[in-house]
């Protein structure tokens, strides 16, 4: 595979830690691609790593220059906004991610590309058998019912994140500055032409999920706070039923006060229904809270994720096959020499921030 200006497909992979499962990605993701027939980038985005992973990209650099580029972030941002500096600096007419841990075979993107090719503008993706522990997969579909009945999306799997998406939406999804957001969805509202196949699933090759139960947790508040205000209208329905039921409440006492006469037997009862209320106005603060807490973070306009290094030998590799015209093909920061914290890597060049 000769090196391109630009390519028909891009593939976006998100690494953190996945130097045991590496190699493996190498073997199998390379043949993959050159089986497409069709020219082709990989973009791998380190998400501030702290194992081998960043060296064992740059070695892959040097492996296949000319299809490769790393994208090396300062720190740990988060899977999705590791995918959003891939997606900054991709430039195939159809973009696909993929994850580290090939739970999704890469023999499965020749699928996603022949379906955008037919015409759709977006390919999502469920797992067929999906390799996952019992309590997992229940809980992924309670919240894939949950979230669609609340901001109206309709993804039968959330949770993969081998999607197609097309040049339109991805430089859509660039002008967006959204501190806090989930790439499946988002890109589904931009959708014109969306559809769904099924691709195989298998077990994770090497180590374990990065996401724990606190972080799935802190995904769906961002998936459902991201893309719907229903719950707080939610919120105000609770609150306008209570207020009837408190109102009608004081009139049955206030009534049973005069025909009965004064009592205490119902002291407990009237303890339980205002630990009741009590306990909804916490989750009512915690919800305002979460959606203050965003618009908060948005306000503050700070970098979603910086890049220290893009590392990229495509430019020489173009030259050796007789590019006279790289000035416009590569940017600037893609040529330089980075001198900081990540010299001992080959060819990292400076990168700009997000």
């Amino acid at each position: 595979m000769t090196a391109t200006l630009q390519p028909d497909v891009s593939i976006v992979i998100p690494i953190y830690n996945e130097e045991a499962g590496l190699d493996a990605l190498f073997t199998r993701l390379y043949p993959a691609l050159d089986a497409l027939s069709c020219s082709y980038e990989i973009i791998f985005v380190n998400d501030g790593s702290r194992d081998r992973s960043a060296a064992m990209l740059a070695d892959q650099c040097h492996v296949r220059p000319d299809v490769t580029r790393v994208v090396l972030l300062n720190g740990n941002y988060g899977q999705h906004m590791a995918i959003l500096a891939g997606f900054e600096q991709s430039t195939g007419e159809i973009v696909v991610t993929l994850d580290a841990d090939l739970q999704n075979p890469p023999e499965e993107i020749g699928k996603l590309v022949s379906k955008m090719r037919e015409g759709y503008d977006y390919v999502g993706t469920i797992r067929r058998q999906r390799q996952d522990s019992f309590f997992r997969r229940k809980a992924s579909r309670a919240m894939n019912r949950l979230r669609e009945r609340i901001t109206r999306i309709k993804m039968t799997d959330q949770g993969c994140m081998l999607r197609a998406y097309s040049r339109r939406i991805i430089d859509t999804i660039n002008r967006c500055g959204e501190v806090n957001t989930f790439i499946p969805a988002l890109a589904y509202t931009f959708a014109q032409n969306p559809v769904e196949i099924e691709v195989a699933h298998e077990e994770r090759f090497a180590g374990e999920s990065k996401y724990s139960l606190y972080s799935l947790i802190r995904l769906n508040f961002d998936l459902v706070t991201g893309f719907s205000v229903v719950p707080l209208q939610w919120l105000s329905f609770i609150g306008v039923v209570l207020s009837l039921g408190s109102a009608g409440l004081f009139l049955l006492l206030l009534i049973r006060r005069f025909i009965v006469g004064a009592e205490v037997q119902g002291v407990f009862t009237l303890f339980a229904i205002t630990f009741f209320l009590l306990g909804v106005i916490l989750f009512a603060l915690g919800l305002l809270g979460e959606y203050i807490g965003r618009i908060y973070q948005q306000v503050r306009a700070r970098p979603r994720y910086l890049i220290a290094a893009v590392l990229d030998e495509r430019a020489s590799v173009v030259a050796q096959h007789g590019g006279s015209h790289l000035g416009a093909s590569f940017p600037a920061h893609a040529q330089g020499i980075r001198d900081d914290d990540n010299a001992s890597l080959p060819f990292a060049s400076r990168g700009n921030g997000q």
